[in-house]
């Protein structure tokens, strides 16, 4: 293989783990690394200071550079500094999931005008390959649905929650004293984090433009204990899923939100910080891929790989041409109020006769049919805990009725509405 030169912005995290695995790589030089400050303490034994600076423009304007490498996240500067990198012919390796969310549709067409090529199999799910599957192996399939586990923060509140019967608060703060959650965790917390990355994985899969503003997101702030108690009793785990599912109409359903998963689904066994992705097409049928989504070393082996196979083709003419962004067709997005979902509906009502009917003619007003309905024991104020499980109900449907039971003097408070897998 060809000798490359890359240039490196950024050297946190992901950027101190692509160092490490680069030393054990002699094709691959590291000619210049960008950082905010020189002067830092950096977990990485003998680093040269002389290939540090803070001024990015020095690597994405270097004639001698092949390959840029992004880990340094969000917008700018990383937007403006890509694009003047491909402007100057230089090929990309990113991690940035939110760069490609909302700005890869410009930098994917000013990549094809220069004939470079963009890889980001880091911004996805950290060392899970997924996106070169998706374009070389399973290139010959339809895949109509992805159903998905793409955070890592959430998934660990969530089992943590349910081993150990505890708030969502108290797990969040062992969370961020161990470093699986930032100090301020709403981007994962709130589902932003998995709706950049299915926004691009969507994209790849289905063959049609996601657009990210258009996803509906919602995060697990408000999964109680009590909802994960009551979730396994019937025989489901709470996740954190992103979905984006091709209908048979043309639509394309792509959303984020907890969901309660049937024990019988293999989503259903993913735990701690661990990420899955399950791909549903014709003519493979089922696959999913599983591993570690995130962290230095997991991340730093999807980005590697990136670079070596860039440098693999190098001097072809048309490197990589699988990997290029040929998609031409926006999505029609489903708006999540013509969805059609089962639902968890957790109720405290007042204790007395009749209730659970009063619950079942709302509902029946509103064309849902209830599968089950358990009353889950009584608090000391009299109140009744109510659980409801429905048949498959239209989303517009289910949200008019929340809203007449809120307003029933025999409902005391609505608790959670949680979609439901099938």
């Amino acid at each position: 293989m060809s000798r490359v030169n890359i240039g490196l912005i950024g050297l946190g995290t992901v950027g101190g783990g692509v160092v490490k695995v680069l030393r054990e790589n002699s094709d691959i030089f590291i000619k210049k690394i960008a950082v905010r400050d020189i002067n830092k303490k950096r977990n990485i034994e003998n680093l040269d200071p002389n290939l540090l600076t803070t001024n990015p423009y020095e690597i994405v304007e270097d004639p001698d550079i092949d390959i840029v490498v992004e880990v340094i996240g969000g917008i700018e500067p990383a937007f403006e500094l890509l694009k003047k990198a491909i402007k100057n012919k230089k090929h990309i390796v990113t991690a940035n999931k939110e760069l490609l969310a909302k700005k890869g549709e410009e930098l994917f067409n000013l990549a094809n005008e220069n004939n470079v090529v963009i890889l980001y199999e880091a911004a996805i799910a950290g060392g899970i390959p997924i996106i070169t599957p998706i374009k070389t192996t399973l290139a010959g399939n339809k895949i109509d649905k992805i159903a998905a586990i793409l955070n890592g923060t959430t998934n660990y509140i969530l089992t943590k929650m349910e081993e150990s019967n505890v708030s969502y608060e108290e797990v969040l703060k062992e969370a961020q004293q161990l470093g699986y959650a930032e100090a301020d965790p709403t981007g994962d917390v709130e589902g932003y984090d998995s709706a950049y990355k299915i926004a691009t994985l969507g994209t790849i899969a289905l063959n049609k433009k996601i657009d990210i503003n258009k996803i509906h997101r919602e995060g697990i702030t408000k999964i109680s204990a009590n909802d994960m108690k009551f979730a396994d009793e019937l025989g489901y785990k709470i996740k954190l899923i992103a979905l984006a599912e091709l209908k048979k109409d043309g639509q394309v359903d792509v959303r984020v939100h907890p969901m309660l998963v049937p024990n019988t689904n293999i989503l259903s066994t993913i735990n701690d910080v661990t990420n899955a992705i399950l791909l549903e097409g014709h003519p493979v049928g089922k696959v999913m891929f599983a591993g570690p989504g995130a962290g230095e070393m997991p991340t730093a082996s999807s980005v590697v790989g990136d670079i070596i196979a860039i440098q693999k083709e190098i001097n072809e003419e048309n490197p990589l041409p699988m990997m290029k962004c040929t998609h031409k067709i926006k999505a029609e997005q489903t708006d999540i109020e013509e969805t059609e979902n089962k639902y968890y509906i957790s109720i405290t009502a007042a204790n007395i006769p009749g209730v659970i009917g009063t619950i079942g003619e709302i509902c029946g007003r509103h064309r849902i049919n209830l599968a089950s309905v358990l009353q889950k024991g009584v608090c000391k104020e009299d109140f009744a805990q109510i659980v409801v499980i429905t048949e498959t109900s239209k989303e517009s449907d289910i949200q008019n009725a929340i809203s007449e039971l809120k307003n029933n003097n025999r409902i005391v408070k609505i608790n959670n509405l949680i979609r439901v897998m099938e």
